[in-house]
C-alpha cells in the first residue's frame, strides 16, 4: 500500500498571542515540526504542543531556526558555523527536554523558514546544521528540500535524510520554493492543494509556477499550520489521500 507522512509546523504561538489551531492539526497530521523558541514559541506553548503530540501518537520534530522572533525566522542571518551549530544544539535540547517531560522525545529535525531555504545552497550553514544534529544525536533524521546541499551534506555525514514536499507552497522551475511575497508563493484552494498532493504521491510530479512538471520523490508532505484555513486545508488533504487509498503514517 502506498503511504506518506503528513507534517505541519506547530507550537508557533507566543504568550498570549496564539497562532493556528495546534490541537486540530494534531488530529490530522502524523508528524509535528514543533518550534523551539528561537523563531516562535514560548516554553508553556511548546510543552502543551509536545504533550498533545505525544497523546495522539504524532511524531515530535524539532523545528530549528534563526534567533529571530521579530521576523518569525524568515530573515537570513549571516552566522558563523560555530554559532549556528551551538544554536541548533540548544534548540534541539530544549524541545527534547520538554518532550521527555511529557513522555515523548524529539524524533527528527527540520530547519525552519529562512534557515531552511538558506541551506538549500549555503554549504557553510548546511554543514553547521549537520554538525549540530550529529553532535546531539546522529540517529535523528533530518528533513529538507530534495537536491539541497543540506541533504547532500547530511547524507555524507551518515544521517538519515528525508525528502520533503510542500502542499501549499509554490515551486520555481528549478525545484526551489517561490519566495514569500512573490506571485504564486502561497496556495490557498483546499481542493486544488489536495489534488496536487495526491498527484505528488501517486505520480511523483508537482507543477512549478510556470507549468513545468517537476519530478518529486518525497517521504513527507508539509501543510503549514499558521496559514488562514490551515485546518480545513489539512482536513481536505487527508480526506483526498484516504480516498485515493494512500495510507498516512509517520516516516520514523
Amino acid at each position: 500500500m502506498t503511504a506518506i507522512d503528513l507534517n505541519s509546523d506547530l507550537g508557533e504561538g507566543f504568550g498570549t498571542w496564539p497562532l493556528g489551531d495546534d490541537a486540530a492539526m494534531l488530529a490530522l497530521v502524523t508528524s509535528a515540526n514543533i518550534a523551539c523558541g528561537f523563531h516562535a514559541g514560548d516554553p508553556a506553548t511548546l510543552l502543551d504542543t509536545t504533550a498533545g503530540a505525544v497523546e495522539r501518537g504524532v511524531r515530535v520534530g524539532a523545528q530549528v531556526g534563526y534567533r529571530d522572533l521579530a521576523g518569525f525566522g524568515r530573515r537570513f542571518i549571516d552566522m558563523t558555523p560555530r554559532d549556528l551549530t551551538a544554536d541548533v544544539i540548544y534548540q534541539i535540547g530544549a524541545l527534547d527536554g520538554l518532550a521527555r517531560a511529557r513522555g515523548g522525545r524529539v524524533r527528527y529535525v527540520k530547519p525552519h523558514g529562512a534557515l531552511y531555504n538558506t541551506i538549500v545552497h549555503h554549504e557553510g550553514q548546511a554543514d553547521a546544521v549537520v554538525d549540530a544534529v550529529r553532535a546531539y544525536d546522529p540517529a535523528l533524521p533530518v528533513l529538507g528540500l530534495p537536491g539541497s546541499v543540506f541533504l547532500d551534506a547530511a547524507d555524507r555525514a551518515g544521517l538519515r535524510t528525508v525528502a520533503e514536499a510542500f502542499a501549499d507552497r509554490g515551486y520555481t522551475p528549478t525545484g526551489t520554493l517561490v519566495p514569500r511575497g512573490e506571485p504564486g508563493a502561497q496556495l490557498t484552494d483546499p481542493d486544488a492543494i489536495a489534488a496536487r498532493v495526491v498527484a505528488m504521491v501517486e505520480d511523483g510530479v508537482i507543477p512549478a509556477v510556470d507549468g513545468t512538471r517537476l519530478p518529486v520523490r518525497a517521504e513527507t508532505v508539509c501543510v503549514h499550520g499558521d496559514t488562514p484555513g490551515a485546518v480545513a486545508m489539512a482536513r481536505t488533504v487527508r480526506a483526498a489521500l484516504d480516498g485515493a487509498g494512500i495510507h498516512l503514517r509517520p516516516f520514523t
